[in-house]
């Protein structure tokens, strides 16, 4: 089930925002017996550098990430840890 949650995000964000680099790992093995996961909701570490982020400030950049996540944001994924930068940035 986490590979294809993985796979599912990064063809999301590959999709939505087409970005130049894209790193995600599943942190939820770290998060094993707290509240939150006990649903079977994941938590997960993105780093994402897109020019769609050129000029934007952080919360922008947060909002398209989840926009382009949909109903996984709420079915598939607890914890999202999120670096959004441009290509100027790194």
């Amino acid at each position: 089930m986490t590979e294809a949650r993985v796979a599912e995000i990064r063809r999301r964000l590959q999709a939505a925002l087409d970005p130049e680099e894209l790193d995600i790992v599943d942190e939820s093995h770290l998060h094993r017996g707290h509240p939150g996961a006990q649903d079977g909701r994941g938590h997960f570490r993105v780093r994402i550098v897109s020019d769609l982020f050129a000029g934007l400030p952080r919360l922008a950049r947060h909002r398209r990430v989840y926009a382009a996540l949909g109903e996984l944001m709420t079915s598939d994924i607890h914890a999202l840890n999120i670096e959004a930068l441009s290509r100027n940035e790194t």
